[in-house]
């Protein structure tokens, strides 16, 4: 079992950054890719970015590219997202993923194991 764990949201102003980290503890972490994703109120969850653990491959949904950046450290099983230039529509629960399968990685069902949500509030 793999337990996910995030951090870093919070309440910040259009135009800042925050950088959200997701922790992973249980069995062997090594996954083949993580993921974030974000659910506004009303609103389906949506793919933010994802990141294979051994290629360091990424990919971006086209409203954050170019200003979120996903990153891992294998070392302490975490992966980041960084946020700059944030925008009231980025307001969401932000979540992440792993999953050990190579499949769609925009596709939240892809994922099998998911953390609890952090809360990131951007203010206009």
């Amino acid at each position: 079992q793999v337990h996910l764990v995030e951090s870093g949201g919070g309440l910040v102003q259009a135009g800042g950054s925050l950088r959200l980290s997701c922790a992973a503890s249980g069995r062997t972490f090594r996954p083949y890719r993580m993921g974030w994703f974000r659910q506004a109120p009303g609103k389906e969850r949506e793919f933010v970015a994802a990141i294979t653990w051994s290629l360091d491959n990424t990919n971006y949904a086209d409203s954050v590219t170019g200003r979120f950046t996903i990153s891992r450290d294998n070392a302490k099983n975490t992966v980041y997202l960084q946020m700059n230039s944030l925008k009231p529509e980025d307001t969401a629960v932000y979540y992440c993923a792993a999953t050990y399968y190579s499949r769609t990685f925009s596709n939240p069902l892809s994922y099998e194991y998911w953390g609890q949500g952090t809360q990131a509030t951007v203010s206009s």
